[in-house]
């Protein structure tokens, strides 16, 4: 597939120039199944897991018999917090337990250029030359993000991922009461986050450091040109 090209804006909403994306990297197909796949382990991984049932052993009282073994014409019971009696212990009940689990790194960045796909796809995806505030204050930021329109024809904020290299405290301050703004650096970037939001916003060395990232490593053999390296030893 042919190289994608985006046009760079400015934090004024100006546009100031244009640059190619790897297709590599922006140009393939959307994997479903991969994509699938790393979300469901995304949300895997935030449960706390920390559902909890007390056994017959666990509940307090019951260490007393309640009456004889024999004798009483009625059925014999050791304990009141058997799993039979009210308020006793619970048979095969949640306990607490790690619902987290891994998955290849190539599948994680495959479904990650997949969710870079659909918003380029969208004409979601806004490249800005730099995010530097004026004045550390949500009043700037609001000002920054209806510059770059993405805002709804409502004038109700969409909600926006912004991929940085780095977060600058001022930044982090200044967006903190927008609750659709999300910041993320590009190291921490995920599938799930950049399908959640509507609009993805990266500034130009973020870009770069993403594709960095997400570049398919060359194979062994073509560096070496199919020859094997000898380390100087014979068998």
């Amino acid at each position: 597939m042919e190289n994608v090209t985006l046009p760079v804006y400015t934090i004024e909403g100006e546009k100031i120039d244009q640059i190619e994306l790897d297709a590599k990297v922006f140009g393939e197909k959307a994997h479903t199944a991969a994509v699938y796949q790393v979300i469901n382990a995304y949300m895997a991984n935030r449960r706390k897991g920390l559902a909890a049932t007390k056994t017959r052993g666990e509940v307090s009282g019951g260490g007393r018999k309640p009456w004889k073994q024999k004798g009483t014409g009625r059925a014999r019971v050791g304990s009141t917090r058997s799993p039979l009696w009210r308020h006793g212990g619970v048979v095969f009940g949640p306990h607490p337990r790690d619902f987290s689990y891994t998955l290849p790194q190539k599948l994680k960045h495959l479904a990650l250029r997949s969710a870079l796909f659909a918003k380029v796809q969208e004409n979601n995806l806004i490249v800005v030359d730099t995010l530097t505030l004026d004045k550390p204050n949500t009043k700037a930021a609001a000002k920054v993000l209806s510059n770059l329109k993405v805002y709804s024809s409502k004038g109700v904020p969409r909600k926006v991922l912004l991929l940085l290299d780095v977060i600058q405290s001022d930044l982090r301050r200044a967006v903190r009461n927008i609750g659709t703004v999300h910041l993320a650096l590009v190291k921490d970037a995920n599938a799930y986050e950049v399908l959640e939001s509507r609009k993805l916003v990266v500034t130009k060395d973020a870009l770069t450091a993403l594709i960095k990232r997400l570049s398919p490593v060359r194979n062994t053999n073509q560096i070496t040109g199919n020859h094997k390296i000898s380390n100087g030893t014979s068998k």
